[in-house]
């Protein structure tokens, strides 16, 4: 039993530092890879295309776009938004169904340090990680990341390898459309196709579009700043 302690001590250690180490690190460099990459080229059994690229070389309006869709108080919040925390628990009240409140600060600390799915071992563990990867990074840091690791089609990671594979350009030529529909397929990006939208992705499009011309510049400032 003291055996089996200790290589539970060493196993936690083991993990507090990868993370520590990679909150640290990644900072400053992009990650070679994301264990959901790494899942989806063993699914796939071919490489997945994953071309990571500063923020300074993508569109303004794809972070908008993403902000307006996944997390319009992502520059107001701390990693997380306890505010959206309340909504989806008042909706479970009333409901019965539970929806997400991932921020994208969550999402980014899931992608890196975490597994997919769902569960409340990998939700206990993403919050605490969101809220150091908060305190660690600035939020143009965070949200470059998340336009760099998300999943945004099948063995596509990334900005840049979406904007090839579906649009025929680099990132940074996206239009406010090709950018919206990125971000519209975000929560299926497996499921649904930005060269090929669906009437449902389209009307959402719109919405997103709608939504970033809604944003107040208090709702954008951290992504502005240089």
């Amino acid at each position: 039993m003291k055996l089996l302690f200790r290589l539970l001590k060493l196993l936690l250690l083991a993990v507090a530092l990868f993370w520590g180490g990679g909150l640290l690190l990644y900072r400053f460099i992009d990650p070679p890879a994301t264990p959901l990459m790494l899942i989806r080229m063993a699914e796939r059994g071919e490489p997945i295309r994953y071309d990571p690229q500063p923020l300074s070389a993508m569109p303004p309006g794809l972070a908008r776009a993403v902000i307006a869709s996944e997390d319009s108080r992502f520059c107001l919040h701390r990693g997380i938004d306890l505010g959206a925390v309340q909504d989806a628990l008042d909706d479970y009240e009333e409901t019965g169904r539970l929806r997400g409140a991932s921020t994208i600060t969550m999402q980014v600390a899931r992608n890196l340090f975490l597994w997919p799915g769902g569960g409340f071992v990998r939700k206990g563990l993403e919050a605490p990680l969101a809220l150091a990867l908060d305190a660690a990074w600035p939020k143009r840091r965070i949200i470059e990341v998340y336009l760099n690791i998300a999943e945004m089609g099948p063995g596509l990671f990334g900005a840049e390898a979406a904007a090839r594979q579906h649009f025929g350009v680099p990132a940074r030529q996206l239009n406010e459309t090709q950018a919206a529909r990125l971000a519209a397929i975000l929560p299926s990006p497996n499921r649904w196709d930005a060269a090929r939208p669906t009437a449902y992705i389209e009307r959402r499009t719109g919405v997103i579009r709608s939504r970033v011309g809604q944003l107040a510049p208090a709702q954008l400032a951290c992504i502005n700043s240089a």
